[in-house]
């Protein structure tokens, strides 16, 4: 589900009301896109992209609001349905407060500045430096902030492949 594209509206409010035509379809899981805030810094487009992560723990407020999303997740549970959501465990946007934070996070260049992913044309977010142990800590506390404030099922993960496996693990 592309929130943002799924209704006129672009809400979760708007996007809950198809859940019963959805499930007349035999969807039993939804997977919903990135939920999160997008970043500003180096934004690519308008809109820019749902995988240039602002705050893990946030919602994109052009959704609506955390409660809007508890229902939603409500909604589908009651239909017998799963919610799963996008996660992107490689990379973060270059507002993301873990810049500033955390700037040890992020693969730096030889002059301390955070650097996009190697090899590729993702200028709009910060590589994570998965070297870093401290990251995986404040991560799987991300991760979980979901499953226990919103009771979602699981996640899709972005990318997985560029995160170590030991991490997954």
């Amino acid at each position: 589900v592309n929130v943002r594209q799924h209704t006129p509206e672009g809400t979760f409010e708007a996007f809950e009301k198809d859940i019963p035509r959805i499930k007349e379809m035999g969807v039993d899981i939804l997977w919903l896109m990135p939920i999160h805030p997008i970043g500003v810094v180096n934004r690519k487009g308008k809109l820019g992209s749902y995988y240039a992560v602002q705050d893990y723990k946030g919602i994109n407020s052009e959704y609506g609001d955390l409660e809007d999303f508890k229902k939603l997740v409500n909604t589908a549970h009651s239909y017998g349905m799963k919610v799963i959501i996008d996660w992107v465990a490689n990379h973060t946007a270059f507002d993301n407060h873990w810049t500033k934070d955390h700037k040890d996070f992020y693969l730096l260049d030889s002059l301390d500045r955070i650097q996009p992913p190697l090899g590729t044309d993702w200028t709009d977010v910060a590589q994570l430096d998965w070297t870093n142990k401290a990251l995986w800590a404040e991560m799987n506390d991300a991760l979980k902030y979901w499953v226990e404030i919103a009771n979602i099922d699981g996640y899709r993960c972005d990318v997985a492949e560029k995160v170590p496996t030991e991490y997954w693990n």
